[in-house]
């Protein structure tokens, strides 16, 4: 858990950290981290990083390497989104089903278009952390990718909760005013 709280506060981490112990160490402390949250039938892709840091330390890109992390890691996110919009179930989709085992149809779309909006966000902050790491100054790199992005994801959730939340009363309005007429009928 201690590695997962890391990996989401890395940028400060590497702000704090790095006019101390220089690029090099971090971006070993972040590849042995990296490979330590891989599932263990999974490390044997970890043995990749090594040539990447090797490269990285000898053409003196290790801070580089430091200030991509965020990308790594928005690929990742976008990957695992990404696949459940190719292979259903989507995962907010398996999220949902955890409260409510029997979704119905109208919610199983709602959790697409979610999943969907969560990989548009991915794209966008993978694109702006990876301008960030090439293009920003140092301190711009560490406050949008170690917090800035954090308030957007919140904006996201928050948003996502309220929509949802009136999408669940026009559901249930629906679904009334259809048990109603199908009771005057009768």
């Amino acid at each position: 858990m201690a590695v997962g709280i890391i990996g989401l506060v890395w940028p400060l981490v590497v702000h704090w950290l790095l006019p101390h112990y220089g690029a090099w160490p971090l971006l070993m402390v972040l590849a042995a981290a990296a490979w330590w949250r891989l599932p263990p039938t999974q490390r044997r892709w970890g043995w990749g990083l090594v040539p990447l840091v090797v490269l990285l330390m000898a053409t003196g890109s290790a801070e580089l390497g430091l200030r991509l992390w965020p990308v790594v890691v928005n690929v990742a996110l976008l990957l695992v989104f990404s696949h459940g919009l190719r292979h259903p179930p989507t995962l907010i989709e398996r999220f949902a089903r955890r409260q409510e085992p029997d979704l119905p149809p109208h919610a199983v779309r709602y959790t697409r278009r979610v999943t969907q909006a969560w990989c548009v966000f991915f794209s966008l902050n993978g694109a702006v952390a990876l301008f960030t790491a090439i293009f920003a100054n140092f301190e711009v790199w560490a406050w949008y990718n170690g917090g800035i992005v954090y308030g957007l994801m919140l904006a996201m959730f928050l948003g996502e909760w309220c929509l949802r939340q009136r999408v669940k009363r026009r559901a249930e309005a629906t679904l009334q005013s259809q048990h109603k007429a199908s009771h005057d009928v009768s």
